[in-house]
């Protein structure tokens, strides 16, 4: 399975024969130094360019191109080579680009003798910088790893060779580019934008609005939402995730001026529907273009809006990954730049020593205040498209407090995706992106009442956390109800102890439940044998291409099992049926909705593992247990709530109940 990098993580490599290859766009100077242990190049024979372009166990391209393959062989490097690292500059004086931030990101790709991918990076954020370390494959303890670098220079290839300690760079790289310039009417010219017609594109501070002219439909994210607690070791990647839309590459830094930053992901396929999205108003000179609600691909408003949702995650996720993983390549920098200054003796006395640990230091701050301001310029972006983009959600991605809700209609036809939450980061907060799950729902979801790790409900009382589990649930199988057309989603309860008659009154008095909540073994019982019969019988059915066999009393609609205090009340059998409903359910049109406290339930031990890894764990207070698999962020989960004093939810209930009554369901 190929490593999707960010800047400064690594991936350990299973064979030592490899190909780099990088696709830039343009043409583009790739060359390679050889480091020891301290990352030291000993010298111009340990430095493969145009010019020179073998060495021992390395080759690389003789000229400028758009696409380039280096050769590695790891156990054919010269002894005492410990590291390989990956350069990438553009000519100079031949009329080309000048600067990596008006050009297409690089792509880099390291990949076996077949062409199999191990780990790809894409070196997004560049800006003024025209040389750039792209990869370190490096060896640690006997093993050979890849880490994604990512570092630029605005000083160009003398710039960046001298950072790796190479005598007379500037002599180095000049005559670099005179083998460069020689050699370039041999270059390969640039093939056309990797970036599929129609993927999302930012635009930096003042760049020109290049907006897609065909948008396609919703994008299929991989699994977005994990827990660890409940994947287990083959899914550390996941602490319970948030939307991941695709796993991609985050940006080395943020947008900044002069050119468009495409955050895509350099693979993701499209069709094009066939009409654009709403053009944004015109921007003023010198500021960047205004965001608009809507303006992301797809065949209606709805696919649109759930896609330009989805394409702020992926923003938001990208551009917290690149500062993170800045602010660490500064610590890391710092760390190697006052080991080498330490250890040469002559900084051990005077103030040399004092010198270079200052000198470090500052580079460091440098570098971290600049991933900073690239991160705030996203941010700002960000919170203004949400705050043009929330006001404009339907009802199903809206909030309880938008006024939407007031105005809202039962529909005949069910939305893409529903809301269940909000997710935000600590680096800001107050910007807030909508949790959106598809439907019809793929999975079923899991409303943990234990206190868990959050501060919030380590702070509450027991009762009112569980009583607070069961009003979370409550709303989301109001929701549920809201969107989809009348008689066609039902909500089944089970209340064992009949602890949850005050949250599930509103589904009660408004008359929207399919049956009395069930309570007492016998309820139990009944309500699992009458779902898990609907299973079997519409599996069979669908099986043997024979719909029309079905009983006429069957419910053919879609169907919501709440169950409140799970395991209270719950025998052996009917803890296999709720298995059994969780496991087969989903595919036919009934879903599972628990409130339990996880810890509790971990008392019937494995046997419930599978039930717990098949539902999306939620929480009724704010809580960081999701993370998404694509950069393995800890997302913070923000449950819907009603606001105080409002009538909201009631108010949506009792018009599923008239909408129901007036189709005769």
């Amino acid at each position: 399975m190929t490593a999707e990098l960010v800047r400064g993580q690594n991936h350990t490599l299973p064979q030592t024969r490899l190909e780099i290859r990088v696709s830039a766009g343009t043409p583009v100077v790739a060359g390679a130094t050889l480091g020891d242990e301290r990352g030291t190049v000993r010298g111009i024979e340990w430095i493969a360019h145009p010019g020179s372009p073998q060495l021992p166990g390395l080759e690389v391209s003789q000229q400028a191109a758009a696409d380039h393959r280096l050769a590695v062989d790891l156990d054919a490097l010269p002894a005492g080579a410990h590291r390989v690292t990956v350069l990438l500059a553009l000519p100079v004086g031949v009329g080309g680009p000048v600067r990596f931030g008006a050009v297409p990101a690089p792509f880099v790709a390291v990949t076996g003798l077949d062409g199999t991918e191990i780990a790809t990076f894409t070196l997004t954020g560049l800006d003024a910088e025209s040389a750039v370390s792209a990869l370190e494959l490096y060896r640690r303890q006997d093993a050979w790893k890849v880490r994604a670098v990512g570092q630029g220079y605005a000083g160009g290839l003398a710039e960046m060779l001298a950072d790796q300690g190479v005598t007379d760079p500037a002599a180095l790289a000049g005559s670099i580019q005179e083998a460069v310039t020689r050699g370039l009417a041999r270059s390969v010219a640039p093939p056309p934008p990797r970036t599929p017609e129609g993927d999302r594109v930012r635009h930096a501070t003042g760049s020109a609005d290049h907006r897609p002219t065909a948008p396609p439909p919703a994008p299929e994210p991989p699994e977005p939402l994990a827990d660890p607690a409940a994947t287990g070791p083959a899914h550390t990647t996941q602490p319970h995730t948030a939307p991941g839309p695709a796993a991609a590459g985050a940006p080395a830094a943020g947008p900044s001026t002069g050119g468009p930053i495409n955050y895509a992901h350099p693979r993701r396929q499209h069709a094009a529907p066939p009409s654009p999205p709403p053009a944004a108003p015109p921007a003023q000179p010198g500021q960047p273009a205004q965001p608009v609600a809507g303006d992301a691909t797809g065949w209606s408003m709805d696919e649109r809006l759930y896609n330009q949702i989805w394409g702020m995650f992926e923003d938001l996720a990208r551009a917290v990954a690149a500062y993170r993983s800045a602010v660490d390549f500064a610590e890391s920098r710092m760390d190697q730049e006052l080991d080498r200054a330490l250890s040469d003796p002559r900084n051990r006395i005077g103030g040399a020593g004092d010198r270079a640990r200052e000198a470090a230091r500052a580079k460091r701050d440098e570098l971290a205040s600049r991933a900073r301001e690239a991160l705030d310029r996203d941010l700002a972006q960000l919170a203004a498209e949400a705050a043009v983009v929330e006001p404009a959600l339907p009802a199903a991605y809206a909030g309880w407090g938008n006024p939407v809700w007031h105005a809202h209609r039962i529909p005949m036809e069910i939305p893409m995706a529903l809301r269940i939450g909000d997710l935000h980061l600590p680096e800001r907060t107050d910007l807030r992106i909508p949790l959106l799950v598809r439907l019809p729902l793929e999975r079923g979801m899991w409303v943990d009442s234990g206190r868990t790790a959050s501060e919030a409900a380590t702070l509450m009382d027991t009762d009112r956390l569980r009583r607070l589990a069961m009003e979370t649930a409550v709303a989301h199988a109001a929701r549920l109800l809201a969107v989809y057309p009348p008689g066609e989603f039902a909500v089944h309860v089970i209340d064992p102890a009949g602890s949850a008659a005050g949250p599930l009154a509103p589904l009660v008095e408004s008359g929207v439940l399919a049956g009395p909540p069930a309570a007492g073994p016998g309820g139990v019982a009944s309500v699992l044998a009458h779902l898990t019969r609907r299973v079997d019988l519409v599996q069979m059915a669908v099986r043997a291409r024979a719909a029309d066999s079905l009983p006429p009393d069957l419910d053919t609609g879609e169907q919501l099992l709440v169950v409140n205090d799970f395991p209270h009340g719950f025998d052996d059998r009917a803890v296999t049926q709720l298995r059994y409903l969780a496991d087969e359910g989903p595919a036919v049109g009934v879903h599972l909705l628990m409130v339990a406290d996880r810890e509790e339930a971990s008392a019937y031990g494995p046997v419930l593992d599978p039930l717990w890894r098949s539902l999306l764990r939620i929480t009724p207070v704010a809580d960081s247990h999701l993370a998404d698999p694509w950069v393995g962020h800890a997302w913070t989960y923000e449950p819907l709530t009603i606001p105080p004093g409002s009538q909201v939810l009631e108010q949506v209930l009792t018009a599923v109940a008239a909408a129901r009554r007036a189709a005769g369901r």
